[in-house]
């Protein structure tokens, strides 16, 4: 077992062992510096605990978390939950299964909502051809509606992409999305479309589905990008990982997909650990 693995064994004090599922616990070392760069705080699933879901994040060394907004009343969520916890953030944005519904109206809503001071970018955007849950040409007008709206704002984006990276690549070239800099939220590609979102000045997000067994891309995905230009998250309450599929996700369980990150990398989780939490800090302007 490396420096950047933990120890799977039953009983073990190791950080899977530790978490024990929602009733869990994880003892950080004093050092850990985590940053979960997307959650959905705001969600039906955390409505019962998440006072105590965020103290188990505090507990697994999570020093920062961004919860995203999807629509304009989840936006107003997050940035509620934003503005009663000085180390949760918000993002404010349509996704793409809402596109359809996203009029003159919806967009400015969202770009008054911008403003709020515990904003620190605009997502979750972008295109989402899996689902189709709206018309495509819908995805794209909200996609490039919100580009616009960011780039006025001066935030950094949030991009979500499923089985659409030839058109979300191209339309985020097309927004100088460099400019403002951006994250490939639980990228889902191989290492030729992360070098494509690197050479746009991209950051690339890595989630759960990192830690399953079938992984075969992201692998090579995490040992190609740069330490300074990758981030973690978890996507809670979705995409646990592997110890706790099928189950709530939850921002604790970064830990775990970050320990599975610097293991790849065969490096020490105490030292890329606060490397990613900068990169994120860097990107939303945290300081």
């Amino acid at each position: 077992m490396s420096s950047g693995q933990i120890d799977e064994r039953p009983g073990s004090a190791g950080a899977l062992g530790a978490l024990g599922g929602p009733g869990g616990h994880v003892g950080a070392p004093r050092q850990m510096d985590l940053f979960d760069t997307h959650a959905h705080l705001h969600v039906p699933d955390f409505a019962d605990d998440v006072d105590a879901v965020l103290a188990r994040a505090r507990g697994a060394g999570v020093r920062g978390i961004l919860t995203i907004g999807t629509d304009v009343e989840t936006s107003r969520a997050a940035i509620a939950i934003a503005s009663r916890e000085p180390d949760v953030w918000a993002a404010v944005g349509i996704h793409p299964h809402d596109a359809a519904a996203a009029d003159a109206a919806t967009l400015a809503e969202i770009e008054r909502l911008i403003a709020s001071p515990r904003v620190v970018a605009v997502g979750e955007i972008g295109l989402d051809y899996f689902r189709d849950l709206s018309p495509r040409d819908a995805h794209t007008r909200c996609f490039e509606a919100l580009l616009d709206v960011a780039r006025r704002a001066g935030k950094p984006v949030l991009v979500h992409c499923r089985d659409a990276h030839a058109d979300v690549l191209a339309t985020l070239a097309a927004a100088r999305v460099g400019e403002i800099g951006g994250i490939m939220h639980c990228f889902s590609g191989d290492a030729g479309i992360a070098r494509r979102c690197l050479d746009l000045g991209l950051t690339i997000s890595i989630a759960g589905p990192v830690t399953y067994p079938n992984a075969r891309a992201l692998p090579d995905v995490v040992r190609l990008v740069p330490a300074d230009r990758l981030v973690v998250e978890t996507d809670a309450p979705y995409l646990p990982p592997q110890p706790y599929r099928g189950k709530r996700n939850e921002p604790a369980y970064v830990a775990i997909t970050a320990t599975r990150v610097a293991d790849l990398r065969g490096e020490r989780l105490e030292d890329l650990a606060p490397v990613m939490a900068a990169n994120a800090r860097r990107l939303f302007r945290l300081g």
